[in-house]
Formats: C-alpha cells, sequence, structure tokens
C-alpha cells in the first residue's frame, strides 16, 4: 500500500533540451523539425524536435536514417557549452527556490517538497519555479506533482509539452492504469516485448497481476516493475551537491621534472576515471589538476566544461590544465585529477560531436574492460605507465 504521510515530489524535464537552447540564438528553428547531432554521414541524433518525432525519429537513432525519414528536417551539430551552461542556469534556480532537489541528468530533476504545503502550497511553489525557469532561461519545462518519483516522472510525460499536472494523492493507480507499460520507468524494449508477449499491454493488466508471477519471469526486477505499476514509489530524492567528485593521485618515490612522464600519468589516470564515469553512469562538468612540488606546496587549477564522459575531450582539457599549471619548472612529488559537478547521465549527451564509429569504439573498449579488467584496453600514450610498474629502476610508486 501506499503510504498514508503523502510526500510531494515533483519532477521536472526540459523539453527536446538541446533543440530548445538551439532555437534562442536561431529562432528560424521554431516550428521546424530539427535534429540536434552528429554532422557526419555516421553521426548520430543526440535529440530532436516534437516536429522530427512525427516522422518516427528518436535520439540514438543514425542520421542517415533520421535524414531518410524526414528529408526537411534540419540538422545541427550541437554545443555541448552552451547546454552545459543553460543547465547551470536551470540548476541555480532550482536550488534558490526549494529546499531539496535532485539533478538526474543535464536537463531532468526531482524536487522534494513535502512539508511546504503548510506555507505556500506544493503545487502553486512547483508552478512559480516553472514560470521563473521560463523566464530567466526562455526555455520550456514540463513537471508533475505527485507522492513519489515514479509517478510524477510518468506524470511529466503526459503534461508534456510545456505542460504541468498533478496527480492527487489516492489517485496514483487511476492515472497510471490506462497507460502503455512502456511509460513505467525501468521498461525497456526488450521487457515491453516480453509483457506484450504475456499480453500485457496496460498498465491496469500489470497492476492485475499477481507480484510473485512477475518474480517469477523477471526476478527482483519484476517486483520493482509491479510495484511502480501500483504507484508504489518509496526511494527518496537524493540531495544534489556540486561537491560530489571522483579523483587519482600518483605520488612518485623520486621527485620528477620530467614533463613526459608527468603528462603520462595524468592522461593514465584521467582515462581511468573516465571509464569508471561511464560505469556510474555519470557526466563531469569539472575537471582539476592538481600538483605538489618536492617542496610540499600544493597548486591546483580546475575549468567548468561541457558535461562528457569521453576520454579524449576529458584528456584535452587535462593537458591543457597541466601546461597552464606547470610554471615552476621545479621537481614534481605528486600529480592527481578530480572530475566534479558529477549527475547522473548516459554519455549519449556528447556523442553529437562524435561519429557512430567512435560511439562502437567506446562501447567495445568498455566491455573489454568490464571482462578483463581496467587495464584490459590503454591508449598507447598511456601505456608507459604500465612499464614503468615493471621498471623498479623509474621508482614509481602506485
Amino acid at each position: 500500500m501506499i503510504s498514508s504521510t503523502p510526500r510531494n515530489v515533483v519532477h521536472i524535464d526540459l523539453d527536446t533540451f538541446f533543440v530548445s537552447v538551439e532555437r534562442l540564438s536561431n529562432p528560424k528553428l521554431i516550428g521546424k523539425p530539427v535534429l540536434v547531432g552528429g554532422t557526419g554521414s555516421r553521426g548520430v541524433v543526440a535529440s530532436c524536435s516534437y516536429e522530427a518525432r512525427k516522422f518516427g525519429i528518436h535520439s540514438a537513432m543514425p542520421m542517415r536514417m533520421a535524414k531518410q525519414l524526414c528529408p526537411q528536417a534540419i540538422q545541427v551539430r550541437g554545443d555541448m557549452e552552451s547546454y552545459s551552461k543553460y543547465s547551470d542556469m536551470v540548476t541555480q534556480i532550482i536550488a534558490e527556490e526549494v529546499p531539496v532537489y535532485e539533478k538526474t541528468s543535464i536537463d531532468e530533476f526531482y524536487m522534494d517538497l513535502t512539508g511546504m504545503e503548510r506555507f505556500f502550497g506544493c503545487y502553486k511553489l512547483a508552478t512559480e519555479v516553472r514560470q521563473k525557469i521560463t523566464r530567466e532561461t526562455g526555455l520550456p519545462i514540463s513537471f508533475a506533482l505527485s507522492a513519489n518519483k515514479t509517478v510524477s516522472k510518468v506524470g511529466t510525460g503526459e503534461a508534456k509539452p510545456n505542460g504541468q499536472k498533478q496527480i492527487e494523492f489516492g489517485t496514483e493507480k487511476s492515472f497510471l492504469a490506462p497507460l502503455s507499460v512502456k511509460k513505467i520507468p525501468m521498461v525497456g524494449e526488450k521487457t515491453y516485448q516480453l509483457l506484450r508477449s504475456m499480453g500485457v499491454q496496460h498498465i491496469h493488466t500489470l497492476q492485475q497481476m499477481p507480484v510473485e508471477l512477475m518474480e517469477k519471469v523477471l526476478g527482483e526486477n519484476g517486483i520493482v516493475i509491479w510495484k511502480k505499476a501500483n504507484g508504489i514509489d518509496n526511494s527518496p530524492v537524493e540531495p544534489y551537491s556540486e561537491r560530489k567528485s571522483i579523483s587519482s593521485e600518483q605520488t612518485f618515490d623520486t621527485d620528477t621534472t620530467d614533463v613526459r612522464q608527468l603528462r603520462t600519468f595524468l592522461l593514465s589516470m584521467t582515462e581511468k576515471l573516465a571509464y569508471q564515469l561511464r560505469s556510474e553512469n555519470k557526466l563531469t562538468g569539472c575537471v582539476t589538476v592538481k600538483l605538489r612540488y618536492s617542496d610540499f606546496n600544493t597548486y591546483s587549477m580546475q575549468a567548468r566544461i561541457p558535461y562528457t564522459t569521453l576520454d579524449h575531450l576529458l584528456m584535452e582539457k587535462v593537458k591543457e590544465l597541466f601546461d597552464k599549471l606547470y610554471q615552476k619548472r621545479m621537481l614534481v612529488r605528486l600529480v592527481g585529477v578530480r572530475f566534479s559537478h558529477l549527475i547522473q547521465g548516459s554519455y549519449q549527451f556528447t556523442l553529437f560531436d562524435n561519429t557512430q564509429k567512435n560511439v562502437l569504439l567506446y562501447a567495445a573498449m568498455d566491455r573489454m574492460r568490464n571482462r578483463f579488467g581496467t587495464d584490459a584496453v590503454q591508449r598507447a600514450v598511456t601505456l608507459e605507465t604500465k612499464l614503468r610498474e615493471f621498471n623498479p629502476f623509474k621508482g614509481i610508486k602506485k
């Protein structure tokens, strides 16, 4: 059963975010079918407008196929730096207006307004936040308010485009019942086809099924899906913090001024941290490089970047920061790299500036690392760190 003490959880989604940002800088795109993604023949669609979706186009589709479905579509390469800037603007507005929020991707948020109903009225407050975001950024935005994250997320989908919705406490099941089971978070294409083969097309049918049957067919995931179908979700809104980060450091037994060696270790750490980001389905928006000299004085330099997890983009920024930071030409004792301002999200968000070939290459490299370990695949530029581990005269300490 659903808790007798209702929470007030809002799900916010920036409608066709990449396209909406592009339209701010080029109003001629308004009302037109727009594809944001790789401009090459093997590029991938990162985002598309509602006008393009009418032709069956969706994100992650090969750009060539999308152009075949809608030859008149306007193709835009995309600008992650601009998207990151607008995402940060929205984040700042939400942080100023609500007590607890969770940023789950570059364009998606949850807000927990529980308790605020005594002061403002949660739906009224959510409406004011939406209006402020639109007023200050020019972006269209949709939201839904309900007792939990699942129902609110589904509700936002029903409120789109550029709308808002409230699902009253106690009406969760009836709201979900007529919808397709594809609307349930966690139900991907394979699970959907399996449920269809069982005669389950609408959530109403799933609600009536014994939970034991769902567990037998789909294991633990079956139980979770059954609960979501019945409007049951006790997962909390996890407070978002810009301080979340991952990092790696390397201390040298023998202090060095070998710039090539310093760069090599920094790039090796960057490569492994990027893989960790992708494994955890996260993106980073800030890179920091750290140096500690032989006199133990420590310096660091950081830079905000468009959200990404891609090795070559992160390596380029790390090299740039190192070249700016390493000015003293003194002996170095330690080097380090940190990725911060992490958000949940697939690296699909950065695919528009890469070909489909590169996308497949990253996926293949990660599969090999998953199976054989993180050192199974390395770039040539980082192999030197591995070789030094086996050279006792180099004195490198892991």
